[in-house]
C-alpha cells in the first residue's frame, strides 16, 4: 500500500511540476499560446455575383436538358455462311464439325447525343452517329424511347437528321454563331461514357478552326474529308457520347453540334469541336425540303495564303484564299475567267481574309445566284461575275494508292530553289495514272532550310510555271532550271504542282535563293 501511495505521489508531482513549467515558459515567452483565428466571409456582393451566375447554368440545363435525346445505332454484322468456309462434314461427323462453324454474332452497337429541334420530332445530330446503321433508337430525358428514321446525312459536314413521332416533344431553341465571340462561356450536354444528361460548362477558345488534321493524320498534309473549315473550338469537356449533342450559349440558344475532340486517347484533353448552327440548319433544312443538301459552288479547290503566296501576288497583307485547281472544264470560276494562282480576297464586296471566311459567304447563296469575286493576280487586282453552281454528289472514295514506281536515275540539283529534280519515268506514270499535263518534273530531294522547304516534298511532281508569265508547261528538268537561272536572289517562281498520293494538285510560290 505504502508503495502504492509513493507512485501517486510521483506521478502528481511529474504533473504538477509539468503544468508549472507550462507557466514559466509562457511568461518568458519561450511558448506563447495559439489560438485559431476566424477565416474572413465572403462579402454579400461577392456571393450574390456567384450565385447569379451559377443560377445562369442552372437554368441553362433546365431548359435544354429535356430536349437532348440518348441515340443508340445497330449495324448488322455480316457473316460468311458455313458452307463456304469449308468441305463437308464426313457422314456422322456433323455434330463434330459444327463446333467450329463460325456463330452469328450479335450487332455492332454505338452511341451519340442529339437534340430535338422541332415539335414533329426532327433531331439534329452527328453523321458519325448514324453512318451505317440498320437500326435507330431514341432514348428521352424522361425515359421514352422511340424508333428513330433517318431522314438524311451529310459526311461533309458530319450532320444528319432523324425523326421520332411522339407527343409533347421538347425542343431546343436554335441561335445564331455569327455574333459568337472568342471567351464566351458555352456549355455542352449529352451522354459522355453511358453518363446520361451530362453538362460541362466552358468557353470558346477559338473560331473558324480546321481539324482535318486531328481527324486524319495520316491524310497528305491535312487534304480530309469533311468540306468546312469553320468549327468552333471550346474547353468544355467533350467525351465519346457528346457527339451530336449541343453547344449552347447563355441564352439557352444551340450555337453548335458538339463533333469531334482533339486528344491522342480519344478522351477529352482541353480542345473540342462543334459544327457551327448557322451551317447545320442549313443542311438540315435542305435535307428535310429537298433530301438532299444542295451546296453553292464556286467550283475550284482552294488554300489558305502563304507569306509567299502573298509576296509574289503583290498584297500588302497575308490574307485571302489561293486558287489551286477546278472541279472541271465547266467550272464556274473557270468559265467566268479566273485562273489557277489567283488570290481571291473579297465576293460581292465582302473581304474574304481566309478559307473559312470564303466558305461562310459562299454557303449563303443559292446554286445560280451570281457572285462577284474580286481576285489579286500577281501585282493586278480584277473582277469577276461568277453564276455558282450546285456542288456534286459525294465523291467515292479512291479505291487504291498507287504503288510507289522507280523513278528516272540520275537527277539534277537547282541550287535557287533547293531541290533536286528528275524526269517522271514512263514506270511511275503508268502505276500512278498520270495525264499528259501531269507528266512534268518529279520532286527527289528537298534542302532542309532551302527555299523549297516545307514548299515541296519528295514525290511531288512541278507540271507548270503559272508566274513569272507566260504561264507554260514543265515538259523536262531544263524547263524549271531556265526559269530559275532567269529569277534574281529574292523574286518569286509559282509552280503547280500535282500531288500524286492525294491526287490533288495544289499553287506553291517560292522565293528564290542565291
Amino acid at each position: 500500500m505504502p508503495s502504492v501511495l509513493s507512485r501517486a505521489r510521483l506521478g502528481g508531482a511529474v504533473v504538477g511540476a509539468f503544468a508549472g513549467g507550462l507557466v514559466l515558459a509562457s511568461a518568458f515567452d519561450r511558448t506563447p499560446f495559439g489560438y485559431a483565428q476566424s477565416t474572413a466571409k465572403p462579402s454579400a456582393q461577392d456571393v450574390r455575383s456567384l450565385a447569379e451566375q451559377s443560377n445562369a447554368f442552372v437554368s441553362i440545363a433546365e431548359s435544354v436538358t429535356p430536349a437532348v435525346v440518348s441515340i443508340s445505332s445497330e449495324r448488322d454484322r455480316q457473316v460468311a455462311s458455313a458452307p463456304q468456309r469449308g468441305r463437308q462434314a464426313p457422314p456422322g461427323m456433323e455434330d463434330f464439325f459444327r463446333q467450329f462453324e463460325p456463330r452469328q454474332q450479335g450487332p455492332v452497337q454505338s452511341s451519340g447525343s442529339g437534340f430535338i429541334v422541332s415539335k414533329d420530332g426532327y433531331i439534329m445530330t452527328n453523321n458519325h452517329v448514324v453512318e451505317g446503321a440498320d437500326r435507330v433508337s431514341v432514348t428521352l430525358n424522361d425515359r421514352r424511347t422511340f424508333q428513330a428514321r433517318v431522314v438524311g446525312r451529310d459526311p461533309t459536314t458530319d450532320v444528319a437528321v432523324i425523326k421520332i413521332e411522339g407527343s409533347s416533344l421538347p425542343f431546343t431553341q436554335l441561335g445564331n454563331d455569327e455574333g459568337l465571340r472568342v471567351g464566351e462561356w458555352v456549355v455542352a450536354i449529352g451522354n459522355p461514357l453511358d453518363l446520361e444528361n451530362t453538362v460541362t460548362a466552358g468557353i470558346v477558345s477559338a473560331k473558324g478552326r480546321s481539324i482535318t488534321n486531328l481527324l486524319d493524320r495520316n491524310t497528305p498534309r491535312g487534304q480530309g474529308s469533311l468540306a468546312i473549315t469553320d468549327f468552333i473550338q471550346t474547353d468544355a469537356a467533350i467525351n465519346p457520347g457528346n457527339s451530336g449533342g449541343p453547344l449552347v450559349n447563355i441564352r439557352g440558344e444551340v450555337i453548335g453540334i458538339n463533333s469531334a475532340i482533339a486528344s491522342p486517347t480519344g478522351f477529352y484533353s482541353g480542345y473540342g469541336f462543334a459544327v457551327p448552327i448557322t451551317l447545320a440548319r442549313e443542311v438540315m433544312d435542305d435535307i428535310i425540303r429537298y433530301g438532299r443538301v444542295r451546296r453553292a459552288v464556286l467550283g475550284v479547290g482552294i488554300n489558305a495564303v502563304q507569306p509567299n503566296d502573298a509576296a509574289a501576288a503583290g498584297l500588302k497583307t497575308i490574307a485571302g484564299v489561293r486558287v489551286d485547281s477546278y472541279s472541271g472544264d465547266d467550272s464556274p470560276a473557270k468559265v467566268a475567267g479566273l485562273q489557277i494562282g489567283d488570290i481571291i480576297t473579297a465576293i460581292d464586296g465582302k473581304p474574304v481574309d481566309r478559307v473559312n471566311a470564303l466558305q461562310r459567304v459562299v454557303r449563303t447563296r443559292e446554286p445560280g445566284e451570281t457572285v462577284e469575286v474580286t481576285v489579286q493576280r500577281f501585282g493586278t487586282q480584277r473582277t469577276f461575275k461568277v453564276r455558282l453552281a450546285e456542288a456534286p454528289g459525294e465523291r467515292p472514295v479512291a479505291q487504291r494508292e498507287p504503288a510507289a514506281a522507280p523513278a528516272a536515275p540520275g537527277g539534277a540539283a537547282s541550287g535557287k530553289l533547293g531541290i533536286v529534280i528528275e524526269p517522271v519515268s514512263a514506270e511511275l506514270a503508268r502505276e500512278a495514272n498520270l495525264t499528259a499535263a501531269q507528266r512534268g518534273v518529279r520532286v527527289k530531294t528537298v534542302t532542309t532550310g532551302g527555299p523549297s522547304y516545307e514548299q515541296l516534298f519528295e514525290g511531288d511532281v512541278i507540271t507548270e510555271i503559272i508566274n513569272p508569265g507566260p504561264r507554260r508547261p514543265v515538259r523536262s528538268v531544263a524547263d524549271l532550271q531556265a526559269a530559275a537561272d532567269k529569277l534574281r536572289s529574292g523574286q518569286y517562281l509559282t509552280l503547280y504542282v500535282y500531288e500524286i498520293r492525294s491526287q490533288l494538285s495544289r499553287v506553291v510560290s517560292l522565293r528564290v535563293g542565291a
